[in-house]
């Protein structure tokens, strides 16, 4: 089943259900928000039975809402400070040629001439499929900002004027709700773009965190269920309706030195991202980059990224935000 909203001209929201290609709207619910805060207190482990408790009603045109920009992400908080975005990094193998020439890299290498990144992808390789059930290795992890920081599938990607890059990451991303005694719900999966400033982040490895500090999106559709196991999508970038960039991208713990598992407990480890209340969109990693081809991005460029059994591709416009041009100086006042 895949869950998504609609966004309505009187504020309200549809919550919308879809199993093959018929949608229906969920009856007695305000937002998916609400919907799995309703399934939590029900006591029910299973979403799509909760939603098949409460009934579904009138089909409804999803393509159609989406071409008329209507769709919302397919869940958000009442309050945006209250949803984060997150991710982790250096978690997949990329194809075969590229992952076999790293292990004949990595065996031949000393210890010490190995980079950073190159030292925790051996890491994940090493401990991030724990069989005993205990944690494994611990990822990199990065933050990417709060709800104000999340863009509608359809939307506009905002890239800051100071901004050196504005590269796409397609990935997939755990959907989680937080229950009232502190407890992680996971909704589901959904395709995400996890957008990034890759030439800041070539200057310096340092330099990650600022780089990944830009919008985000995700959906359009949330995947309840598990992650299949070996996951396999597309990213384009279309110039003008011209596509100058696709290539498949893979996810799923085959493709992947981190088991999800392995991923949640390293982040939900930390009490401050178990508060009641909060929904978290946590991003595992891609090994697919037009940036790592040699493209460059330009506004109005659009982002498409699809994968089968995940519903609609996410399609995004990349939009420079002029609030902050670089040759400027933010000026901060004193009280």
């Amino acid at each position: 089943m895949l869950l998504s909203q609609i966004g309505n001209p009187d504020g309200s929201i549809t919550v919308v259900a879809r199993e093959g290609k018929e949608a229906y709207a969920v009856r007695g619910t305000k937002s998916v928000y609400d919907l799995v805060l309703d399934c939590i207190a029900s006591g029910r482990a299973d979403l799509a039975a909760h939603i098949s408790a409460i009934g579904l009603g009138a089909a409804l045109d999803l393509e159609g809402a989406y071409e008329e920009g209507r769709l919302l992400p397919p869940l958000t908080h009442p309050d945006p400070a209250h949803l984060h975005l997150t991710g982790t990094g250096l978690t997949h193998l990329g194809s075969a040629a590229a992952r076999d020439a790293m292990h004949k890299n990595m065996s031949a290498a000393d210890e010490e001439t190995l980079t950073d990144s190159m030292r925790m992808f051996r890491m994940g390789l090493d401990g991030g499929k724990p069989a005993n059930g205990a944690p494994g290795i611990q990822p990199e992890w990065f933050y990417k900002g709060n709800g104000a920081s999340l863009a509608a599938p359809g939307g506009p990607l905002l890239s800051p004027a100071f901004a050196e890059d504005a590269g796409e990451e397609p990935e997939i991303a755990g959907i989680y709700v937080i229950g009232a005694d502190g407890t992680p719900f996971r909704v589901g999966f959904a395709l995400a773009n996890e957008f990034s400033d890759h030439v800041m982040e070539r200057r310096n490895y340092l330099y990650l965190a600022h780089s990944k500090l830009r919008p985000a999106s995700f959906g359009p559709e949330i995947r309840i269920g598990p992650l299949p196991a070996d996951v396999r999508g597309s990213s384009r970038i279309l110039r003008a309706g011209k596509v100058v960039f696709e290539k498949p991208f893979l996810s799923g713990e085959t493709n992947m030195s981190h088991s999800i598992a392995n991923l949640e407990h390293h982040h939900f480890k930390y009490a401050l991202f178990r508060q009641a209340g909060d929904v978290h969109v946590h991003m595992f990693g891609t090994a697919t980059l037009s940036f790592a081809d040699g493209v460059a991005t330009q506004p109005g460029d659009e982002f498409e990224i699809e994968a089968d059994d995940f519903g609609m591709p996410l399609r995004n416009r990349l939009v420079i935000d002029e609030g902050q041009p670089a040759d400027r100086r933010m000026e901060v006042r004193g009280l």
